[in-house]
């Protein structure tokens, strides 16, 4: 039998890059080859070290190829670039396979790139979804477009107005996605959701590939009946989830370098354990220089070590700026880096808690891990997360904003201590965390419910 040949397509971002890259590499190890396709700017960004047989590339232009620049670029004409540019480079892809016999069995596209399935179907070839934030995210977006609109509204616009949604907790104005709330620059994220939903619609049950496991997000899951979303997740590299590749310990898509010169892991193994808070706030966002000062008090007023990751840019400044007024005692408390490869930072046992944005792959690998969290949310789907980490998972405590809308240092330590002290509440969310670690590892291992939704996925290659 022929060998199964996938083309995944996946937005030019860190957070869509790692679980589309982890997820080739599963299909890969069940015996489907798999093109990855991604625009210029990341391609060449991308540490591909590595590269497994049965991995090919493939990009797209879409005039960003020096990157997105957040200062500068206008971010709606990025998107219609993105569309248009991808929509004709897969167009001619597509015809090229097909012209050399090697037409593509399936095409996989994930979140924001909904103009995908509709290239796919001009050459009637089928096509999955895989979302790769929370399913309970999903659920948010496919009810406000099934009759939920003038409830988001009501809550958006009255803060003691309660949100209810199936599978999901009650949710107020500060929990639901940040496009709902206005004014908002990225609003039009809400059109790319839209479209989604319309694809999806006209399919029969169509299946959803989301990048959880089932017993974590069950509820949120089922409450989407039109579709059968199944968790093939953790997307994480295999040494540190189901164990089947020791040597597999990184993405193998960074689109940032980390720098041996700090040598991170040596001054991990120098702490005891679970001590070290580990901040991050991803990949995207950038904290304002009065919230980076509040940050950088809550974090000495602890006391304790902490490795602290400001990427280059990180800061929103003016260029006279200078930087951090406590930078010495914050170098001499703990370390700061411009990157990390955060996988292993999170499984070393020195690390006690991450102090994160909420964003969803740094979300479910500190679950993955069964490390507790303080959880610090931006934008996006990030607020969301957050309380599910708080009061459905019970693994982190959120911090809390002021009259200004800042994160005051008090609040920060008062959070921090809250989730590694020695209180009662920081031994069930210490508990919490475990108990989610032991499940996820359920799921992924041989026969676990992610490696059987996978499997299940590949069997269904053969009838296409």
């Amino acid at each position: 039998m022929a060998q199964h040949h996938i083309l995944l397509v996946t937005f030019p971002a860190q957070g869509h890059i790692n679980p589309s890259l982890q997820f080739a590499k599963k299909l890969i190890g069940n015996g489907v080859r798999v093109t990855f396709m991604t625009a210029v700017s990341a391609f060449n960004q991308m540490n591909k070290t590595s590269v497994p047989e049965g991995l090919s590339y493939a990009t797209f232009s879409n005039g960003y190829d020096q990157g997105f620049n957040h200062g500068t670029d206008d971010v709606k004409h990025y998107m219609v670039e993105t569309r248009r540019c991808g929509s004709k480079t897969l167009r001619e892809l597509i015809a090229q396979s097909i012209s050399q016999g090697t037409r593509f069995g399936c095409i996989v596209y994930c979140t924001i790139l909904p103009w995908v399935p509709v290239v796919a179907r001009e050459f009637h070839i089928p096509t999955t979804f895989l979302w790769n934030q929370a399913a309970s995210i999903l659920n948010i977006y496919y009810h406000y477009y099934k009759g939920y609109e003038n409830v988001i509204e009501h809550g958006i616009n009255d803060p003691s107005f309660v949100m209810e949604f199936p599978g999901l907790p009650l949710l107020s104005r500060n929990d639901v996605p940040s496009f709902f709330v206005t004014p908002n620059p990225y609003a039009f994220a809400l059109l790319e959701f839209n479209a989604h939903i319309q694809i999806l619609d006209q399919e029969t049950n169509p299946r959803v590939l989301v990048n959880t496991f089932d017993a974590l997000e069950a509820e949120a899951m089922k409450a989407l009946d039109k579709y059968n979303l199944v968790g093939i997740g953790p997307l994480m590299p295999s040494a540190f989830v189901d164990g089947k590749n020791p040597s597999e310990t990184s993405f193998g898509g960074d689109l940032f370098k980390v720098k041996k010169e700090y040598k991170v892991m040596e001054w991990l193994n120098s702490k005891p354990e679970s001590s070290v808070i580990y901040v991050s706030f991803g990949s995207l966002s950038l904290l304002a220089k009065p919230q980076m000062e509040e940050l950088a008090n809550g974090l000495l007023d602890t006391g304790r070590p902490f490795l602290w990751v400001i990427r280059e840019g990180g800061v929103e400044q003016k260029e006279e700026e200078e930087g951090l007024s406590c930078q010495k005692e914050l170098e001499k408390q703990g370390m700061i880096v411009p990157w990390c490869s955060q996988v292993e930072v999170l499984v070393h046992p020195s690390v006690g808690c991450f102090l994160t944005h909420s964003g969803w792959n740094s979300t479910f690998e500190s679950l993955v891990f069964g490390v507790p969290m303080v959880t610090f949310p931006q934008w996006s789907d990030q607020p969301t997360t957050a309380k599910l980490v708080q009061d459905v998972w019970k693994t982190g405590e959120r911090v809390k904003k002021n009259d200004e809308g800042i994160v005051e240092g008090c609040e920060i330590k008062r959070c921090l201590e809250l989730v590694m002290g020695g209180g009662e509440r920081a031994k069930e969310t210490r508990r919490n965390a475990m108990k989610w670690k032991h499940l996820a590892r359920e799921a992924a291992k041989e026969n676990g419910s992610s490696d059987k939704n996978l499997k299940a996925f590949v069997d269904e290659l053969s009838s296409y």
